[in-house]
């Protein structure tokens, strides 16, 4: 954003200095060359904030624009779209080691997760470097970025119909990590 506006400057200081080329020797309006340059990095380094030690501060996922309004539903007595005895849960199940109720919860909750991770996804954009499910009796949406984005979590209620209600934790890393998906969640370095 900051070059963009960068490049305007420049094109209107541009735009200036050939409209006025004929009348520049009367008129003291119109800025140098060194002048135009110092008011361009004044504007850069003004539209950023920086710490103490001059680097930029890094920049915090804004949860309020994630947040759909949507209340929690209780899990206990949610009616999943999977049976409990269907073959998917049981073998979910049993590969994650998990007892089925979890297995029906963490099977919603995973076919349901691009909801969540768009939302967010919308705010980091260049800054997103990869993300994974963890399974087992806690899933979690996990969300690896560079190290300019703040650390940070939230508990996102779900508002698709498919799994309305549900709540999915999700956790900002800004650890750089990418990896390769193994299995369902499981990152390979």
């Amino acid at each position: 954003m900051a070059k963009r506006l960068i490049s305007m400057m420049v094109i209107a200081t541009a735009s200036m200095w050939a409209l006025t080329a004929c009348d520049n020797a009367t008129d003291s309006s119109v800025d140098t060359t060194d002048q135009v340059a110092n008011k361009v990095a004044t504007a850069d380094t003004a539209a950023e904030p920086s710490t103490s030690e001059g680097k930029p501060t890094a920049d915090t996922v804004d949860w309020s624009l994630v947040d759909n309004g949507t209340k929690p539903a209780d899990p206990t007595n949610y009616k999943y779209p999977f049976a409990i005895d269907s073959q998917n849960v049981r073998d979910y199940a049993e590969f994650f080691k998990v007892d089925a109720a979890t297995s029906q919860h963490n099977l919603t909750i995973s076919m349901a997760s691009n909801e969540a991770l768009s939302k967010v996804l919308d705010q980091l954009s260049e800054t997103y470097v990869s993300h994974e499910l963890t399974d087992g009796n806690e899933m979690t949406l996990i969300i690896h970025t560079t190290p300019d984005i703040t650390a940070s979590s939230y508990d996102y209620v779900l508002s698709d119909d498919f799994a309305k209600g549900l709540v999915l934790p999700i956790e900002i890393k800004p650890d750089g990590k990418k990896g390769e998906a193994k299995a369902h969640g499981e990152m390979v370095e």
